[in-house]
């Protein structure tokens, strides 16, 4: 059966390459922005402040990894670049051995309190200084919706754990 490809529409194209755009030059914006301040990358920022966020500082490296929607092997190579800098620590999860435990440093939460405003005013500038409070609105219920559409889409696969990056090895 062939069926034939649901074309994007002008406008569609035009909203696609515009996310694509922007996404890219944000990326990039962040990225550099971090580096400057703190000598990290935006993905490593992300990694510090989800484990600034939950008690004791500490995640299992399987739960972060699906946090951070990324493999447990970049997840492992990310963990330990910020190890060595001191800024988290890894052990065993005495709980299960078979895991390990991914937890914030001191120096690690110093890093990110130094870091946080810095990278909060180069968000500020570059998204929402430049939106409407109703674009703002938009914004939040455009992610949530495409957010949600992608996660009841990805719950279709619990039977096939290496389709998605984060549960895979």
């Amino acid at each position: 059966m062939s069926t034939t490809p649901r074309w994007l529409t002008a406008e569609e194209q035009r909203a696609w390459l515009a996310y694509i755009d922007f996404s890219t030059l944000l990326s990039d914006h962040l990225n550099r922005q971090l580096r400057r301040d703190a000598g990290l990358t935006h993905a490593d920022y992300t990694l510090l402040s989800h484990l600034s966020s939950v008690p004791d500082r500490t995640l299992g490296m399987s739960e972060l990894a699906h946090r951070l929607k990324i493999t447990r092997s970049r997840l492992t190579h990310a963990v330990t670049r910020l190890q060595q800098a001191g800024h988290v620590d890894r052990r065993e999860d005495p709980a299960n051995r078979r895991n390990q435990l991914a937890t914030l440093t001191d120096q690690g939460q110093e890093l990110l309190e130094r870091t946080a405003p810095g990278h909060a005013d180069a968000v500020r500038r570059a998204v929402f200084d430049v939106l409407t409070p109703d674009q703002v609105r938009q914004l939040t219920e455009i992610g949530e919706a495409i957010g949600t559409a992608l996660q009841r889409a990805d719950d279709g696969t619990e039977a096939e754990p290496e389709v998605l990056p984060w549960r895979r090895r």
